[in-house]
C-alpha cells in the first residue's frame, strides 16, 4: 500500500471490486467461498466491498448450486429487475409479443374496458404442430430450454395473468411425451420435452386460468383459442383466423358479436401475424416519449410468466401443486 508522510493512503470509501465467475463447478464454488472470506482477512476490509455481478455455467445443475451458494454466502449476483431499478433512465421491455396479435389485443381492450365484468376464468387452447428444428436441436431437451411449458408457453401464462389482473399463487399440471420426437436421437439421447399438457393456475384474487396444449394437432382451424369469462360476459380471440367474439350474459347466444381483428399499422406480418412489428412500435413510442409512457411488458411480467412455466414443469415431475413462492425462492 502506498504511504505518504508516514501514514497509509486509504482506498476510496465504499470502493467496489466486481467479480464474474464463468464455471461454477467445484473450483468455481471454491472461488465463491474465497470471495466471501476475503474482506475479513485483508487490512482494507472497511474500504473495499466485494460484489459478484454474474455467474455462468452451461450445466444447469452447477449453475443452480452456484447461485444457491452465492446467496448463502451473502454474495448474490445482482438480479436483472433490481439492476433495472437502479437505472430508471433505461427502458426495458420483455418480448412477449402475443399481447400484440390483433385479435388478442382487441380482447385485452375489451377486458380492460370492463365489458365482461370481473374476470373469473381464463382458458387458452394451443393446438399446433410439433417444435421446429433449431440450431443443434437445443429445443429437444429440458436442460436447455427449461421444458416445453417454459420455452413455449410463457407467452400464454403472461396472457392468462394479464386477463386475470392478479398474481399467480400455485400451479397444477399434467403432461407427457406421447407422440413427438420419440424416434429422434441426438448424441445418444432421446428428447425429453413434453408434447401435450393441461395446466391450471390459481391467482390471488380467486381467478383461475387453464392452458390446454397439444403439439401434434396440425388438423386445427386455429392454433390459439383464448376465452375470458367474467361475471357479466364472455370474450374470445382466435388466431390465425383473426376474429374476436364477445357476448353478454343478458343477451344470451343471440347477442354474441363477431368482430374481424385487423391493425392497419402492420407493415410486416412475420411469423406471429404482425405482433412482433407492433411490439417494436410500442417500444419506440416509449422511447420517443422520454419516459412519459412505460413499455407495456415489464421485467416482472417476464419473470412471472416464466415462473408459472417452471411451476408447471415441477408439478408434472412431482405430481402435486407447486406454489410460485416455491419457485421464486429457488
Amino acid at each position: 500500500m502506498a504511504r505518504e508522510g508516514g501514514g497509509a493512503a486509504m482506498a476510496p470509501a465504499a470502493a467496489v471490486v466486481r467479480y464474474g465467475i464463468v464455471g461454477v463447478g467445484m473450483m468455481g464454488r471454491e472461488h465463491l467461498h474465497n470471495l466471501a472470506h476475503l474482506a475479513g482477512e485483508v487490512e482494507w476490509e472497511q474500504s473495499v466491498r466485494v460484489c459478484v455481478t454474474c455467474l455462468a455455467d452451461p450445466h444447469p445443475e452447477s449453475l443452480l448450486l452456484g447461485l444457491r451458494l452465492a446467496a448463502e454466502l451473502g454474495l448474490p449476483p445482482p438480479q436483472v429487475i433490481e439492476a433495472a431499478k437502479q437505472r430508471p433512465d433505461i427502458l426495458v421491455q420483455v418480448g412477449l409479443e402475443y399481447r400484440y396479435m390483433p385479435p388478442v389485443a382487441k380482447l385485452i381492450d375489451t377486458v380492460k374496458s370492463g365489458t365482461l365484468g370481473q374476470v373469473r376464468m381464463v382458458a387458452i387452447r394451443e393446438h399446433r404442430f410439433p417444435f421446429l428444428v433449431k440450431v443443434n436441436n437445443w429445443n429437444r431437451f429440458n436442460c436447455n430450454s427449461g421444458g416445453t411449458l417454459v420455452e413455449k408457453c410463457c407467452h400464454f401464462f403472461d396472457l392468462i395473468r394479464l386477463f386475470a389482473d392478479a398474481n399467480p399463487v400455485r400451479v397444477m399440471a399434467s403432461g407427457a411425451i406421447d407422440v413427438n420426437h420419440k424416434d429422434e436421437v441426438y448424441h445418444g439421447k432421446v428428447p425429453d420435452i413434453i408434447d401435450n399438457a393441461y395446466v391450471i393456475i390459481e391467482f390471488d384474487n380467486g381467478c383461475r386460468g387453464m392452458l390446454d396444449l397439444c403439439m401434434f394437432a396440425e388438423g386445427s382451424r386455429n392454433e390459439q383459442e383464448i376465452s375470458v369469462v367474467g361475471d357479466t360476459g364472455k370474450g374470445e380471440a382466435f388466431v390465425p383466423e383473426s376474429i374476436m367474439r364477445v357476448g353478454k350474459r343478458a343477451g344470451g347466444r343471440d347477442g354474441v358479436v363477431t368482430i374481424k381483428a385487423e391493425d392497419e399499422r402492420i407493415k410486416y406480418q412475420g411469423l406471429h401475424h404482425g405482433s412482433s412489428y407492433l411490439e417494436h412500435l410500442n417500444f419506440l413510442s416509449a422511447i420517443r416519449s422520454q419516459g412519459a409512457c412505460c413499455p407495456a411488458i415489464s421485467l416482472e411480467d417476464g419473470l412471472l410468466s416464466v415462473a408459472i412455466g417452471v411451476a408447471g414443469q415441477l408439478s408434472i415431475e412431482k405430481g402435486r401443486f407447486v406454489t410460485i413462492e416455491e419457485v421464486l425462492s429457488n
